[in-house]
């Protein structure tokens, strides 16, 4: 069973949904996505794990930061405060940022900007998959011109010379499909030591809600092989 709730933090609210007992396992959802990312994943990491979708600040239920406050750094704290709120111990650079970035579309008064939108995302979804292209269209909307300006912020962070200062064990998941991301998995692999990296066969942008159960089942593995807290 999911259970959702707002948990307060300093900039205010934050949506979370969580589903499951045991050691904490908080997954952050693409944007300009929500914790709906994650919904058919949660019962499925929740069997063995205490699993955490929360919707970043400013997207789907989640208080927004404070105009101009948005950045990884920011978020990142939050997500921070949110697991210490909640008891528990403690993103790729644009080659242009002057360029329009994925899901920026410009508000029409006969709504063509949602077709535009809806045009922009298709060929990364899978075919026939229309239900998850309407999931996402729901939180772009929600998200409103955070759908875009979200996508500014993971492109001005300069992550690279970061990625060697990760101590902790690291999964990083290569969706053959997905043409943003697969292309640097290995790379992100290589520059975080010892980190595990596991490719997923047909998977594209959309992967946690288009391939749950294979999503869940490398996280699962990759959990059960950490040493106990």
């Amino acid at each position: 069973m999911i259970e959702r709730s707002f948990v307060p933090i300093r900039s205010g609210l934050v949506h979370v949904a969580a589903c499951g007992s045991g050691r904490p396992v908080l997954l952050l959802h693409q944007t300009p996505r929500s914790w709906d990312e994650f919904r058919d994943v949660l019962p499925l990491l929740g069997r063995s794990w205490r699993a955490i979708a929360m919707d970043t600040v400013g997207f789907g239920e989640s208080t927004p930061l404070p105009a101009g406050q948005d950045s990884i750094e920011a978020w990142a704290a939050a997500a921070l405060e949110l697991l210490t709120a909640l008891g528990h111990d403690t993103a790729r650079r644009a080659a242009s940022m002057a360029k329009k970035v994925v899901d920026e579309v410009t508000p029409s008064a006969d709504g063509r900007h949602l077709v535009e939108l809806w045009a922009m995302r298709q060929a990364f979804y899978p075919e026939k998959r229309g239900d998850l292209l309407e999931r996402f269209m729901i939180d772009a909307l929600r998200a409103g011109p955070r759908a875009a300006e979200g996508h500014r912020v993971v492109g001005r962070y300069v992550m690279e010379p970061r990625l060697a200062l990760v101590r902790c064990p690291t999964l990083v998941i290569a969706p053959t499909g997905d043409p943003h991301a697969y292309p640097h998995a290995a790379r992100v692999a290589r520059d975080i030591a010892g980190s595990t990296l596991v490719e997923i066969e047909n998977a594209m942008v959309p992967l946690p809600d288009h391939m749950p159960e294979e999503f869940a089942a490398v996280v699962e593995r990759f959990l059960s092989g950490l040493p106990a807290a």
